[in-house]
């Protein structure tokens, strides 16, 4: 059931969506308390370098991380979030090309794997939000 609702939402983001129309969605982190420079040390070093790959190939065409300026209550707090522009919605929902770059940029797989699974490990949690720009008036 999940999953289809999962496929239902995608295939309905990318049906009511012109091929040209970029396809924004804000990831955000939430570390546990006094990891967040942890976590956004492995960000840096693992998964931007991904992004930035993605980034140079057309298939991203923005990219921005921010944190919070202060902070907020725990159950709206949130670390950091990184905003992604695709480039439409079909290529937003269609095959990553992560597993191949991962496998180019970090030739040690298994430092790899143990740092992202670090990175997860302090996280409480993640969560992922599309966005649509509605107009002013």
């Amino acid at each position: 059931m999940i999953l289809l609702l999962g496929f239902s939402e995608k295939t309905q983001a990318q049906n009511t969506m012109a091929a040209d129309e970029t396809f924004v969605v804000e990831y955000y982190y939430k570390a546990k308390w006094g990891y967040a420079d942890e976590f956004l040390r492995l960000f840096r070093k693992n998964h931007l370098p991904v992004l930035k790959e993605q980034l140079k190939s057309g298939r991203i065409t923005r990219l921005k991380l921010e944190k919070t300026r202060y902070h907020a209550t725990e159950d709206g707090r949130w670390d950091f979030r990184v905003t992604i522009v695709f480039k439409n919605a079909t290529v937003a929902f269609s095959p990553s090309p992560e597993e191949e770059i991962i496998k180019r940029l970090y030739p040690d797989q298994e430092t790899f794997k143990k740092e992202e699974a670090r990175r997860f490990e302090i996280l409480l949690s993640h969560w992922d939000v599309p966005i649509s720009t509605l107009p002013l008036d």
